[in-house]
C-alpha cells in the first residue's frame, strides 16, 4: 500500500513497563498450569507452548532466553495482578474481549492460539452433544469467560443446567471423577490437558461443540507502545518464519538466501533491526532457540492430540497470518 510522502511516522514510545523490564533485567510473565501450554517439568523448569513465547520475548529484549520469570496465576488473580504491575505480560491463555480492552485497559498482542470453549463429560452419560445435557450439573471456573458462555448456551437452547462454580482449577478433576458434577467446561485447550490428568482418560470425552470463540493472546497493561510492538512482532516472527520454511534446524542455511526480505528478517541485512531498535539478529535468535510457530506447536501440543486446525498458517487454510517484515 502506498503511503503519502508527507506523512511522518513517529516511533513507538517506550513506557513504564519496558523501562522496568530493562532496569530489572528480566521479564515477569504470568502463566497458568495446563500441560502442553505451561507446566514445570520434573526438574522444576517451566515448559510449554506459551512458555516458549515468554523465552522468545526475553530473546527479543535481552538476547537471552533465560532472562524471564514465570509465575503461576489463577484466572481469578491474573487480571488484577496485571493491572497492579505484578506481571509485564500475561501468557496464561487470556481471551481477547472488548471489555478487557476498554474497561480494564489491557492491550493484546496477536492471537497465538485460536480456541473455543468445550465440555468434558463422562462417557457413561451417553451424551453425544451439549444439547443432550439438559438438567446436568456442570462445573465452571470462576473468573473466566466460561461462566457467561455456558449460561448463554443453555439460555439460547432453552435447556436447563445447574452450574457449580469451582475456583481452584485442580478441583475440576476431582469434581468430575467423584461425580460431584456431570461435566466440566473450559477452553478446549484446558480440557485436553485436564483429560490427560484423569485416572481413566478413556472414560471421558470432549463433546464436539465449541460454545464460543476464544482467541488467546498475550495481554499487557496499557501505556507502553514499544513494549506492545515487541510483543506483537515477536509472535509474528515465529509465524513468518514458518511461512518461509525457516526452522531452528535450517535457519543457518537461510543466512545464505538471496531473498532481500529474508536477509532483513534474519539480520544478514541489518537495516530492519537498526530501524526498529532491536538487535538485527533478534528474529534469527528466536527461531534458532525456540523454533517457528509450527515447531513450537509440534513440540508441546501435538503429543496431547492437538491438530493444527484454525492454528494453521493462512496458506494452509488456518488463521495465522503475519504482517510484512518491512
Amino acid at each position: 500500500m502506498l503511503v503519502a510522502a508527507s506523512l511522518v511516522a513517529s516511533a513507538a514510545s517506550a513506557g513504564p513497563t519496558l523501562d522496568k523490564i530493562k532496569e530489572r533485567g528480566t521479564i515477569k510473565v504470568g502463566v497458568g498450569t495446563t500441560p502442553g501450554f505451561f507446566a514445570p517439568d520434573s526438574n522444576g523448569r517451566w515448559q510449554g507452548f506459551f512458555i516458549d513465547y515468554g523465552r522468545a520475548l526475553a530473546i527479543a529484549v535481552f538476547g537471552d532466553p533465560e532472562k524471564v520469570e514465570f509465575t503461576n496465576s489463577s484466572p481469578q488473580q491474573r487480571l488484577p495482578a496485571l493491572q497492579a504491575g505484578e506481571y509485564d505480560v500475561l501468557l496464561s491463555g487470556v481471551t481477547v474481549t472488548v471489555t478487557r480492552a476498554f474497561q480494564l485497559g489491557f492491550h493484546f498482542g496477536p492471537a497465538i492460539f485460536y480456541d473455543g470453549q468445550g465440555i468434558l463429560v463422562r462417557k457413561d452419560l451417553g451424551v453425544t452433544s451439549a444439547a443432550d445435557l439438559d438438567g446436568a450439573t456442570i462445573g465452571v471456573q470462576s473468573g473466566t469467560t466460561g461462566e457467561l458462555n455456558i449460561a448463554d448456551f443453555f439460555r439460547k437452547t432453552g435447556k436447563l443446567f445447574t452450574p457449580v462454580t469451582i475456583e481452584d482449577t485442580n478441583e475440576f478433576i476431582n469434581a468430575l471423577e467423584t461425580g460431584r458434577v456431570d461435566a466440566i467446561t473450559q477452553d478446549s485447550s484446558d480440557l485436553v490437558g485436564k483429560r490427560t490428568q484423569l485416572k481413566n482418560p478413556d472414560d471421558y470425552v470432549i463433546l464436539p461443540e465449541r460454545l464460543s470463540k476464544e482467541p488467546l493472546a498475550p495481554a499487557i497493561a496499557g501505556g507502553d507502545d514499544r513494549w506492545l510492538e515487541i510483543v506483537n512482532w515477536t509472535v509474528n516472527a515465529t509465524i513468518q518464519a514458518e511461512e518461509w520454511g525457516i526452522t531452528s534446524q535450517n535457519v543457518d542455511e537461510f543466512l545464505k538466501s538471496k531473498d532481500p526480505a529474508i536477509q532483513r528478517f534474519l539480520g544478514v541485512d541489518p537495516s530492519l533491526g537498526e530501524a526498529i531498535g532491536l538487535d538485527p539478529k533478534w528474529a534469527y535468535n528466536i527461531i534458532k532457540t525456540v523454533g517457528n510457530y509450527g515447531e513450537i506447536f509440534e513440540k508441546h501440543l501435538k503429543p496431547l492430540g492437538w491438530e493444527r486446525g484454525y492454528n494453521s498458517l493462512w496458506t494452509g487454510g488456518g488463521l495465522l497470518y503475519s504482517p510484512p517484515f518491512r
